[in-house]
């Protein structure tokens, strides 16, 4: 049996550094632990238990690099997910609406949660989803 602890970072290609570190950042409230500068820029999501922090790295898309598929199921990621509060998980939907994002609900096959999704500037898919009561 392998030797993992826990998920450390998921790394997204973006087409535009400061409109994607606005929305990890300023819209869905992570922390960017990185020094500033030109690269990818590091963002802690959740509180920082001992050891490595859980991240999002937002690293820039080369120009040359091909567009991303219009339709998501022929990207490479197909979403990714955040943990929030069951407390807080209508109060999110509630906000992102306010803010004018399109929240879409979905259910889980066989996990005994609620969640929601939203999409980033680049189209990827981000599901906030919270353990049910």
């Amino acid at each position: 049996m392998g030797a993992v602890r826990g998920l450390a970072e998921i790394v997204l290609m973006v087409g535009n550094l400061e409109r994607s570190v606005h929305f990890y950042r300023d819209v869905l409230g992570l922390t960017v632990i990185s020094p500033p500068g030109p690269g990818p820029v590091f963002l802690q999501a959740g509180e920082r238990a001992a050891g490595v922090p859980q991240q999002i790295v937002l690293a820039p898309r080369p120009a040359e690099a091909p567009a991303f598929p219009a339709q998501r199921p022929f990207r490479s990621v197909h979403h990714i997910g955040l943990e929030v509060a069951p407390d807080d998980l209508a109060a999110e939907q509630a906000r992102l609406r306010g803010l004018g994002f399109e929240v879409r609900t979905g259910q889980h096959p066989f996990l005994p949660v609620e969640a929601i999704y939203v999409d980033d500037p680049d189209g990827n898919e981000v599901e906030l989803v919270s353990a049910r009561e």
